[in-house]
């Protein structure tokens, strides 16, 4: 399947056009494979858009699509649930939809998510549950919170799908449907127009083919320019952390991780084995409920009194354990934080880059976990496993990239690469050197 970077040089050489890629894409998007994918579809306007597309534009007319938490000008924004089925409309378009409309991009429609983004499952009891992309006979969950955008992007119904990440919810779904996630820092994308989770960890990134791709769609999120030089692999120094990413890890996972790690050091990456023991910090730290909880709470509260009942018992649960958190619990944890982080920085500053399997499991069965008080327990502990890994670069204030490095005929897993803040641009040089390497495995 070809990634945007290719079918675009194609458009510009005359071997396909802005039309035949929107009807291929609306196919898809059509067809069984994309099965609850979406919430609502603008495929008339698509076509509408395409007619008009420059080739010469960043994204040449190309699809794309967006998590339902996004503002789209004319319409509500559920975010997955029922309950903001009927609020007032848009005004206009959130800013990282405006800038991908902007660089030429289609908007094709608004992508199902977990409901208000909560659980890395990708489950939602309202608009059903699109089912992985991997070719598996037994229908497995996409993971989550943004689980149309993966499929979306994966099935070939969209070039990019555009997400969110708070605590793992673009690189969750990546590696389970074995396509490229890249959570950018904070700061450097503005979540103007998307609905919050958390105000603190919020990340608008996206997920796309290839990390070419990922680098093109976070220049046009953060509207600047990635410096990603073509240094060998052998020019970083990388760090494998032992300790808390590895508990609980599958067999399959653990092969498809030591399978990457050989491909990379035959490739001539320099690989230290360490330990970061300021993870053990974590669980107090978060011990009053965390940053999630608590933001959620103040957006939630007073839609839980009016319509509560109407929200997904799971999310609901999650929010509501916000309101025991005190103020002084609050600034706590925002110092906690802070210090932690600085500890982390010191600790990897010898390093451009981290490589962790982005999350310990393949994708369980959606009847495992399917809605239902007699799978809750279940469903959290999947949820609790597929939020351990990536939550730490949240916490970091970091950034990181999911790469898919299963072997062919095996279910999806991911090689995630991270570091601290700001380092977003080593991070991708990084990544592209190992997604060429892998490629060639």
């Amino acid at each position: 399947m070809n990634d945007l970077h290719a079918t675009r040089l194609n458009l510009l050489a005359g071997g396909t056009d802005a039309r035949t890629e929107m009807e291929h894409a609306i196919g898809i998007a059509q067809s069984p494979a994309c099965r609850h994918v979406f919430t609502r579809t603008l495929f008339d306007e698509a076509r509408r858009q395409v007619a008009r597309s420059a080739p010469q534009s960043r994204l040449a007319g190309l699809a794309f699509t967006a998590k339902d938490l996004f503002d789209i000008e004319g319409q509500p924004t559920p975010a997955g649930s029922v309950v903001l089925s009927h609020a007032p409309a848009a005004k206009a378009d959130a800013t990282a939809v405006a800038r991908l409309r902007a660089a030429g991009g289609v908007l094709t429609g608004r992508t199902n998510m977990t409901e208000f983004a909560f659980s890395g499952v990708g489950v939602n009891p309202h608009h059903g549950t699109p089912a992985n992309a991997s070719d598996a006979p037994t229908p497995r969950i996409p993971g989550g919170s943004s689980s149309g955008a993966a499929v979306s992007v994966a099935t070939g119904a969209a070039f990019i799908g555009l997400g969110s990440d708070t605590g793992g919810s673009i690189r969750i779904p990546a590696a389970l449907n074995g396509i490229v996630g890249f959570k950018s820092t904070a700061r450097l994308v503005p979540t103007g127009g998307a609905l919050p989770l958390s105000t603190t960890l919020d990340t608008v990134c996206a997920m796309t083919r290839s990390v070419r791709d990922a680098i093109a769609a976070h220049e046009i999120l953060a509207a600047r320019r990635v410096t990603a030089g073509a240094a060998p692999m052998g020019a970083y120094r990388l760090a494998v952390v032992k300790n808390v990413f590895f508990d609980d890890i599958e067999p399959a996972v653990a092969r498809a991780f030591e399978s990457a790690l050989r491909t990379l050091r035959d490739a001539g990456a320099r690989i230290d084995e360490i330990l970061l023991p300021e993870l053990a910090d974590l669980q107090s730290i978060n011990a009053t409920g965390g940053f999630s909880a608590a933001e959620s709470y103040a957006w939630h509260r007073l839609l839980l009194e009016r319509s509560g009942a109407g929200y997904d018992p799971r999310v609901a649960q999650r929010i509501l354990r916000g309101a025991a958190m005190k103020a002084h619990e609050y600034i706590d944890l925002v110092h906690a934080r802070h210090a932690w982080i600085a500890r982390v920085e010191a600790a990897l500053s010898p390093f451009d880059a981290v490589l962790s399997p982005t999350v310990p499991i393949t994708a369980p069965a959606i009847a495992s976990v399917a809605p239902g008080a007699e799978r809750d327990d279940e469903f959290f502990r999947v949820n609790a496993l597929l939020l351990r890994n990536p939550s730490i670069v949240n916490m970091l204030d970091g950034c990181a990239i999911s790469l898919p490095c299963h072997a062919a005929g095996e279910l999806p897993a991911g090689l995630m690469l991270w570091h601290a803040a700001l380092h977003d641009d080593a991070v991708l040089a990084v990544a592209l050197q190992a997604e060429r390497a892998l490629q060639k495995q």
